[in-house]
């Protein structure tokens, strides 16, 4: 395991519901110090007002400054300039980042510095900081997320895997494609807080007060619910069992008109990380209801391992990745296979399939997932070439 060095890792917001960049460097934390940035500068911003109420919300953490949020993490939320693509805006943001970054390595006791990317388009730190090792955790296609500079992305991207001493892929399309891109490149599906979710399954663990009255079944999802969620499939769900309850407990960040003269969809907003499996303790069946494209045929949805840690039967779109657990989870491309799959696993619940889906993931942990990434950084560079 990696120790005594301090971690700089560009990732999206700190302060929103925990990802696999959050847990793994919770981890790494333990025996180094990380400097997350809250890197803001992959998408140009839209005049939309969840863009202007995010821009804001950034501004406020420029202005506060760096914030030391447990014994062992820093985050910084440094002034980029939003604009993709742009060779001004990149040099800027180069000065701007290496300025601000610096400020706060150079607070911590002097050790051997790591750069860690979640982020696509950061190759112009790469070298700034004296760094040791350059890993890139690839996570999605980001050339394919809405409102992306796709060609820049790309061209960034590149530049980041040819300075890279390791890239992780979490889904083996993305593995497929890096591979190509650099021999340096490791497969390491997503892990689950197993312990956390198990909680669902614990009689002392009541269902969230947010479902209490609901009629049952009750189809739950959780997550951001953006354009790769299939409102329409979820719209009809909900008209074809007008009998059951669809929850959605997420911030929408789409348009999600067609649910709401829904009677039986009820839209509940972000909650705590910490009460999901209070939900998964209320819910039937855990729903992942993502359209099929370019971008989700690359995904590898983080919750699926937590319905399953949860105990929950499972019914999602046919994505690659969930379908290499079919043996656990049932498969639906239609609203009316989508019904109908949901109808089948109410109908067999049972103990011991809720059983089954957790020790389907129980070795599955953040913690495991750390530690293979960490044995290939000990390896030397040709040795790395083995798929995790």
């Amino acid at each position: 395991m990696i120790e005594n060095r301090n971690i700089i890792c560009i990732a999206s917001d700190w302060f929103y519901d925990p990802t696999s960049k959050h847990h793994v460097m919770r981890i790494l934390s333990r025996r180094n110090h990380v400097v997350w940035v809250n890197y803001h500068g992959s998408r140009r911003p839209g005049l939309s007002w969840a863009d202007a109420r995010a821009a804001l919300g950034q501004l406020r953490r420029v202005i506060h400054g760096p914030r030391r949020v447990a014994d062992n993490i820093t985050v910084v939320t440094p002034l980029v300039v939003p604009l993709p693509g742009s060779r001004t805006a990149a040099e800027l943001n180069r000065r701007l980042l290496v300025r601000q970054i610096r400020e706060v390595i150079g607070g911590l006791p002097p050790r051997p510095t790591q750069l860690w990317s979640f982020a696509p388009d950061v190759d112009y730190l790469c070298g700034q900081f004296g760094e040791e090792l350059i890993v890139y955790y690839c996570v999605d296609d980001f050339a394919e997320f809405s409102g992306y500079d796709a060609s820049a992305i790309r061209a960034a991207e590149s530049r980041l895997i040819d300075r890279a001493d390791l890239v992780v892929t979490t889904s083996m399309t993305i593995y497929d494609a890096k591979r190509r891109m650099s021999q340096e490149t490791i497969l390491v599906p997503h892990g689950v807080d197993v312990d956390h979710f198990a909680r669902a399954t614990d009689p002392a663990t009541t269902a969230a007060d947010d479902l209490a009255g609901l009629p049952r079944p009750i189809l739950g999802f959780w997550g951001l619910i953006q354009d790769w969620v299939d409102v329409d499939l979820l719209a009809a769900v909900a008209t074809d069992r007008p009998d059951a309850s669809v929850v959605l407990v997420g911030e929408p960040a789409t348009d999600v008109s067609a649910l709401r003269d829904r009677p039986n969809v009820h839209i509940l907003g972000r909650r705590p990380y910490a009460s999901l499996p209070s939900f998964a303790r209320g819910f039937d069946v855990g729903l992942i209801p993502f359209r099929i494209n370019a971008l989700t045929r690359a995904a590898n949805p983080i919750k699926l391992r937590e319905y399953l840690a949860a105990g929950l039967p499972v019914v999602s779109t046919p994505l690659p990745e969930v379908a290499r657990y079919r043996a656990w989870v049932e498969l639906a491309a239609t609203p009316r296979q989508f019904v109908a799959a949901c109808r089948r696993v109410i109908e067999n619940r049972s103990s011991t399939a809720a059983r089954a889906r957790q020790a389907a993931v129980q070795a599955e942990t953040w913690q495991g997932k750390v530690e293979v990434i960490c044995r290939h950084l000990d390896l030397p560079r040709a040795s790395r070439r083995t798929r995790s």
